[in-house]
């Protein structure tokens, strides 16, 4: 399967985004909610203090251009009132008073500008990694893109693709519904792709603008979770069929999986005011299920050595802390402990969705690796589905 991969280059959002900002804004908009009195003890258990946005927080939580009577209109209002007796100056200030209250953002408001962002990320981050590997635009055979929260058509592919002045020949795969999975997945793809023609270039271009899933008006505790856990970024890599000098790590195997009958259990819906992330607390302890075969995987391909095979280092996003700590908990007792530094220390500053298996494996290389470390590379995402990586530091 040999693939090769070049350091990514990974695009944070430039809009710093305090834990205690959304705390505060979340308290003066639902008071009253049932977790209110544990708003502080929920924020501080994500162990996020800050994240990146691509758009800040105040384009999240404005109201929308139109008023209370936007989808009524003003001319049925007004028949409305009339019929009930009210005088034409009574009308009048009742139109004016429902017109005065904030209206939430409509889909459309919502989502223009974070599009326009998600699609300046992302070249941005594609540029980075072409520089990166020493690699000029028209050296692109083929562009894999992901980008599950800002819905386009067509999407974040031919954007680029104009963007960048790809060749017109160069074959372009968008993936906008891997969410999660998206940072592995990709690198799969793009693994079986120059297997099959060794001389192709790939570049993996994942942008998520993941705040978008930012409700105001939601007042459940699943929802103040998702404001506290995302944050936005882009990220590139190109990845060869053979060597080059600038390439860092070889992918050897790749693995995939999917629990039947979990596709409710996290997923993004699109409502009248935007795209909104539902959760379900079943859902730590299906990913853990994908951990469980992953480890299975593992044992099986390295069923000759089974006493002295061991990562060197686990680049994992499992979504949230709880998964990392269950893979600790049932990795081997001979494997070495720190295998998910980088996936900590890459959690702390937000849950970046697909990006983040691209953002783990960039502090890895800059904390500077051996060659020959053991790495593997792990995602799962809504749906329940896996993807998991096996290869080596170069």
């Amino acid at each position: 399967m040999a693939a090769y991969l070049c350091p990514p280059a990974v695009i944070h959002g430039e809009h710093a985004v305090k834990t205690s900002e959304i705390v505060a804004e979340v308290r003066d908009r639902h008071p009253d909610a049932a977790w209110a009195p544990r708003i502080d003890g929920i924020a501080a258990s994500t162990g996020i203090e800050t994240r990146g946005w691509m758009l800040p927080l105040e384009t999240a939580v404005a109201p929308g251009d139109g008023g209370g009577l936007r989808n009524l209109g003003v001319g049925r209002a007004q028949e409305a009132l009339a019929r009930e007796g009210f005088t034409e100056q009574d009308v009048d200030r009742a139109i004016a008073a429902l017109e005065a209250v904030p209206a939430p953002q409509t889909v459309q408001e919502r989502t223009a500008p974070a599009w326009e962002a998600v699609q300046s990320y992302g070249e941005r981050a594609a540029r980075g990694a072409l520089q990166i590997a020493g690699l000029d635009v028209a050296d692109v055979d083929c562009l894999i893109t992901s980008h599950s929260t800002t819905p386009a058509l067509p999407g974040l592919d031919v954007a680029l693709a104009n963007k960048l002045a790809l060749r017109s020949d160069a074959m372009l795969l968008p993936a906008t519904q891997w969410a999660c999975v998206a940072g592995t997945r990709s690198l799969a793809l793009a693994a079986d792709l120059v297997a099959a023609d060794p001389d192709r270039v790939v570049l993996v271009v994942i942008s998520e603008a993941l705040s978008t899933t930012y409700q105001p008006a939601d007042d459940t505790l699943e929802s103040l979770i998702v404001r506290l856990l995302f944050a936005d970024t882009a990220v590139a890599t190109v990845v060869t069929g053979r060597p080059r000098r600038e390439s860092v790590l070889r992918l050897d195997a790749a693995w995939h999986h999917t629990l039947p009958g979990t596709q409710d259990l996290h997923r993004l819906e699109t409502r009248a005011d935007g795209t909104h992330f539902v959760m379900d607390r079943r859902g730590p302890r299906a990913v853990q299920e994908t951990v469980t075969a992953m480890w299975e995987w593992l044992r099986t391909r390295h069923r000759d050595d089974p006493d002295s095979w061991h990562p060197d280092v686990l680049l994992a996003h499992p979504g949230g802390t709880r998964v990392l700590e269950y893979m600790e908990q049932t990795m081997p007792d001979t494997w070495p402990s720190g295998l998910l530094d980088y996936s900590r220390d890459s959690y702390a500053s937000g849950n970046r969705g697909g990006a983040a298996v691209f953002d783990i494996m960039r502090r890895a290389h800059d904390a500077g690796q051996k060659p020959g470390t053991r790495a593997v590379l792990y995602a799962a995402a809504p749906g329940l589905t896996a993807t998991a990586l096996e290869g080596e530091w170069l």
